[in-house]
């Protein structure tokens, strides 16, 4: 009995040798107060979100868990509510992708739950909605509808699809439907009224595109009656101009011309945002380009009346000073010549600058490309004004 007590007595001076060594040093391997819950997030039991890359080898506890939720032996009852779970845990986790994915699997396990069923693909259009994957909402609400046509979170997903695709009296369709079964549902209630706002809205917009369209294109045609009845000829700039004899024969060219009279032909060949207008007293106003071929420069006149005289803008433009591109001051008003050229003839036409604007556009061989007259200015008797005419056919007007 005496040794018995005695190596009882050397056992416990062991157990308290030991404990009093395990108070005054740390274990090795035990989590600080810095990583616990880094290191509890490594463990599948306690993870919070699944990890991004998942490939089954760098995860095998975890990919023991996911044998044993899609365990093969299960009921595909089982297998979807276990599926409908996950995707849920991962909604609410915002990860809607990954949510996409398991409600998909447990829809693909084609369960008799038709209740069951229907939940999946109302979740699954949740998750597609928050993915902004708004037809795929759509295509899942109306499946689940298919299976439960009272289900209200199907209804109510399905016209906020709508909603977002504007298509506003099909979500009142659907509100409307709903309603039927789910009379005081505020949501339903909601919704029918934004999307009867938004509807009125939508039509209201319509009326008004067409009553300006309209208003636009009745300006368009007194516009084109008034450019026909002066004689005026338009141009398409996309298209080239055939080549002609040199015949000035007044119907030449004035029927593909006349055949043109559109808005496109009205539409300024630079990017000026100016076109032709009439005024209120019936005259017209047309945007027009001065070139400087010696200089390769150019002016614009965005309102030119065809009423006015070509001189009384060259003196507002050189009459006071010279432009800085003009170092040998030779542009002066009495010094310049006018020009427009007939490319198809390969004709200059001089034009005296005391004529007006209109009576130019009204010459038989003018044409306006691209809804822009042109003309060419050059310094009379200047070295660039006798090369640029050489070999080129020469009438005065």
């Amino acid at each position: 009995m005496m040794a018995s007590s005695d190596a009882q007595h050397d056992s416990d001076d062991g157990m308290d040798a030991f404990m009093d060594k395990f108070k005054t040093q740390r274990y090795k391997n035990a989590l600080s107060e810095d990583n616990w819950e880094e290191e509890f997030d490594k463990v599948p039991m306690f993870m919070k979100t699944a990890p991004e890359e998942f490939d089954g080898i760098s995860h095998p506890e975890l990919s023991c868990l996911q044998a044993i939720i899609h365990d093969e032996d299960r009921t595909p009852e089982e297998k979807a509510v276990s599926l409908k779970d996950e995707g849920n845990y991962f909604f609410k986790e915002k990860n809607y992708k990954k949510a996409v994915m398991a409600y998909t699997g447990g829809i693909t396990q084609k369960c008799e739950d038709q209740e069951l069923h229907t939940v999946l693909l109302t979740n699954r259009a949740a998750a597609h909605f928050h993915l902004g994957n708004i037809r795929s909402a759509l295509n899942d609400a109306t499946a689940a509808r298919k299976i439960k046509p009272d289900h209200l979170k199907a209804i109510i997903r399905g016209a906020q699809c709508c909603m977002k695709l504007r298509s506003f009296a099909e979500a009142i369709q659907w509100c409307d439907e709903g309603l039927k079964v789910h009379p005081r549902d505020n949501k339903l209630l909601e919704l029918r009224v934004t999307a009867d706002k938004h509807k009125r809205a939508a039509e209201r917009d319509v009326r008004k595109a067409k009553a300006k369209d309209k208003k636009l294109w009745v300006e368009k045609e007194k516009l084109l009656a008034a450019i026909q009845d002066r004689g005026i000829k338009l141009l398409q700039p996309v298209k080239p101009r055939k080549r002609s004899s040199d015949s000035e024969d007044e119907g030449e060219g004035s029927s593909e011309a006349i055949s043109q009279l559109s808005l496109d032909g009205l539409s300024s060949r630079e990017v000026t945002g100016a076109q032709v207008f009439m005024d209120e007293q019936g005259s017209l106003h047309w945007p027009v380009f001065f070139l400087y071929p010696e200089h390769q420069q150019s002016d614009f006149i965005s309102a030119f009346c065809e009423n006015s005289c070509f001189i009384d803008h060259l003196v507002t433009m050189f009459g006071e000073e010279f432009p800085p591109w003009d170092t040998d001051r030779k542009y002066h008003p009495k010094n310049l010549l006018l020009y427009f050229e007939d490319e198809q003839t390969e004709t200059l036409y001089q034009v005296n600058t005391e004529m007006s604007l209109l009576k130019v556009l009204q010459h038989k061989r003018y044409f306006v490309q691209a809804g822009t007259p042109s003309f060419i200015i050059l310094v009379n008797g200047s070295g660039f004004w006798k090369k640029f005419v050489t070999g080129k056919k020469m009438i005065g007007l």
